[in-house]
């Protein structure tokens, strides 16, 4: 799938003005200041770039173009651009990027086109940038990816804040004649020793406008002074007293609320439903009926939800309504079978190389669809009014969203006003963008038509079941995996077939020591609603390759970190990962009734080691009750942040392990709610211990690497401890004291 854009991206781009601090980085000659000086400055305030305000009162307000869903991105980004602006840390504020051309994410773009390869692949076509239009902008602010810290930090925050300050340090020196070297800027104030002369970066900001933009070098790491140590997050305080907003906190004037039906099926059409039982009841405005949907709209979400269940809507199944989990896994392996294979890499001659060793070992793996699950469940405010579309919602895309919504509503974008609010939650759900055409923002549709409907502003919010029901699936795959063993223990070819290839490009690739290796794919076996899940394709991946290393480690008699060991002398940084979560874990003792397990993967910059300790339940089920991580992302900016994401990463990727599983009957998705759609609780989330390694390489993402390699690390554990190799997510499905399935529940 690949993308070809229509619009161009500045990266960071401005110009100097009367009184304005003018600092940016174009790819083109154009400039977005003046515009984002009109959305964002206020009268006497100085905006030194697109994302970046000095007020006269001397205090910095960093625009973030990522959506805020709890992952302390905000604070990490802010911190890296004081840092190099030398700003004291106490006068620094951040406030959500509007969603405007004037504050594209330009740098997610240059990351990419500087060959970052866990860019996801449906931004291939912005390598025709160049080719394209100069008048053509690209608008993006996606949130994904693990991009803002080691793309809109590491290449733009850090070199505007670099900029800023040798900017003023030359108004100051110019101002007061005396050599720039002289000048000390330290905590947003600039001081000359000499003459005991000092202004604050406020004061100096007028003079500092008329200079062109230099570029700056960027401080060594070891003169940081705020990056690297950790820092409480500045969205918490809204977030405790309740002041935060998110989508579904919006409350306008004259507002009507509205709850939703969708077609069971994906794909299915409303064929008629008789509107009058809900328009009979208290409260009720109108029914709103759509082409997948029904719609009722009242005075308050309740009586809308009521009146919904009181409607009784005929639907046209189309061509999904015979879909089950099996059919969809059966024509899986069918299309394996088939062997009408697409390369995802290949070196060597892995067939060759396998069929030459003394040893073969196969094994086939399967898991399923996951829901996102997010805490907040999908949810929009729209108003049509005078000619415009304003759209008020918590998503990860604020320019992308904001021109899904001009197609949704058939507007031109510049009628589009999107409040770009905070997120319950996201993984992946809210990345709305016609990038990304597989999603769409049907929430913000039925908004749009029920406001339409009414001429009111108009909240529409899923019910859980809704939510669960209509999400945007992780796909449900199937691998095959077959490779060689020597007569030493060594892997002589490596083979890996699977169904599905998404993001990123590399999900498949294997850090171990193999010349002969190849990852092929089929298309097309997937026909429910796919969208983008935490870590994407190495939350699967993962499981699949680190489970088949246990299994080769297993069956060369060998133990699992030594045979990885023993596989990475050319990968030193994943090695250090391995030894210091194996020394953090104890590796090589248990327990009685517990056992370890170990995984491993690089994904989204970051090296992640794993280790799980597996017990079993009085049920059969399996528990875990302690977890080790060993990191490494080059960098960390805030460590407080990164160890908090690395936790959370584990708990989502554990839930999927245990327990997640959307299964399809009929064409319908049989779970509706938590208690169908199990998840770790704080019960039974285990303990976990985490360690960064700062190796000094290029910096590395938080928010996804940690979902990666849990399933592995479980599975591998539950082998380690019952002998029972588990090929087959969730866990929950087998009963590891009797060595069987237990039936679905």
């Amino acid at each position: 799938m690949g993308f070809q854009p229509s619009r161009r991206f500045a990266i960071l781009s401005g110009l100097a003005a009367a009184g304005t601090l003018a600092v940016g980085y174009a790819l083109t000659p154009f400039s977005t200041l003046g515009r984002a000086r009109q959305i964002a400055a206020g009268d006497g305030d100085f905006m030194p770039a697109a994302w970046l305000r000095l007020t006269p009162d001397n205090k910095v307000t960093v625009f973030v173009p990522h959506g805020d869903m709890g992952q302390g991105t905000h604070t990490a980004l802010a911190m890296m651009a004081a840092d190099e602006m030398d700003a004291d840390w106490t006068l620094v504020a951040t406030e959500q990027a509007p969603a405007d051309m004037a504050f594209a994410n330009g740098a997610f773009a240059k990351g990419y086109l500087l060959g970052d390869m866990s860019i996801p692949q449906w931004l291939n076509g912005t390598t025709e940038f160049f080719g394209r239009k100069i008048a053509e902008f690209m608008n993006i602010q996606v949130t994904g990816g693990s991009t803002a810290i080691r793309l809109t930090g590491a290449l733009g925050m850090r070199k505007a804040g670099a900029a800023a300050r040798a900017m003023l340090v030359r108004a100051a020196a110019e101002g007061w004649g005396v050599p720039e070297s002289e000048i000390a800027a330290k905590a947003s104030v600039l001081t000359h020793a000499a003459s005991k002369r000092s202004a604050t970066y406020g004061e100096m900001a007028g003079r500092a406008a008329g200079y062109d933009t230099p570029d700056a070098p960027l401080k060594a790491k070891a003169d940081y002074t705020i990056s690297g140590t950790p820092r409480q997050r500045l969205d918490i305080p809204a977030k405790v007293d309740g002041t935060a907003q998110y989508g579904i906190d919006v409350r306008l004037p004259g507002m009507l609320f509205a709850a939703a039906l969708c077609s069971p099926v994906a794909g299915g059409r409303l064929k008629s439903v008789d509107e009058a039982p809900a328009r009979a009841m208290r409260g009720v405005s109108t029914v709103v009926k759509m082409d997948d949907a029904v719609v009722v709209v009242a005075d308050n979400t309740w009586r809308a939800r009521v009146a919904l269940e009181a409607l009784k809507p005929e639907w046209d199944d189309g061509a999904n309504g015979s879909l089950s989990s099996d059919s969809i896994h059966a024509g899986m392996n069918a299309a394996l079978d088939k062997g009408s294979f697409s390369t995802d890499f290949s070196e060597g001659d892995a067939e060759a190389a396998i069929k030459g060793a003394p040893r073969v070992v196969e094994a086939s793996y399967k898991v399923p669809f996951l829901a996102h699950a997010t805490m907040e469940p999908m949810n929009a405010a729209a108003w049509v009014h005078d000619g415009k579309v304003e759209v008020w919602s918590g998503i990860q895309d604020g320019l992308g969203g904001r021109a899904a919504t001009a197609s949704l509503a058939d507007v031109p974008m510049d009628a589009v006003v999107m409040h770009q609010l905070q997120m319950g939650g996201g993984f992946g759900r809210r990345a709305f963008s016609p990038v990304l055409p597989s999603m769409k923002a049907r929430h913000i549709a039925q908004a749009i038509a029920a406001s339409k409907a009414t001429g009111k502003p108009v909240l529409v919010t899923w019910s859980r079941e809704q939510d669960m029901t209509q999400d945007y699936y992780r796909e449900a795959s199937v691998a095959r995996m077959k490779a060689g063993l020597t007569a030493d223990g060594r892997i002589a070819g490596w083979l890996h077939s699977f169904t599905e290839r998404h993001d990123p490009p590399e999900a498949t690739r294997i850090d171990y020591d193999v010349a002969d290796r190849t990852a092929r794919y089929v298309s097309d076996t997937n026909p429910m609603p796919w969208g983008p899940w935490r870590s994407v394709d190495h939350t699967h991946q993962a499981f699949y390759i680190e489970s088949f290393i246990d299994e080769l480690a297993h069956a060369a008699g060998q133990d699992p970190l030594a045979f990885r060991l023993a596989h990475l002398a050319n990968a030193p940084r994943h090695k250090a990962a391995l030894e210091r979560v194996a020394q953090m874990a104890g590796w090589g003792t248990n327990e009685p009734g517990r056992a370890k397990g170990i995984a491993m993967r690089e994904a989204f910059g970051t090296i992640v080691a794993q280790i799980a300790e597996a017990t079993i339940g009085d049920d059969g089920r399996a528990r875990i009750t302690r977890m080790w991580t060993a990191a490494d992302p080059g960098e960390v900016v805030n460590p407080a942040t990164f160890k908090a994401q690395m936790t959370g990463g584990a708990i989502y990727g554990l839930t999927a392990a245990l327990y997640g599983s959307i299964t399809v009957e009929k064409g319908r998705v049989v779970e509706e709610n938590f208690p169908d759609y199990e998840m770790v609780r704080m019960a039974d989330a285990p303990r976990h211990e985490v360690a960064i390694i700062e190796s000094g390489a290029k910096i590395g993402g938080a928010g996804e690497p940690g979902t990666a390699p849990v399933a592995a690390a479980v599975a591998n554990a539950v082998f380690a401890l019952t002998g029972q190799r588990i090929r087959e997510l969730p866990l929950r499905q087998f009963d590891l004291k009797s060595g069987g399935k237990i039936a679905r529940l």
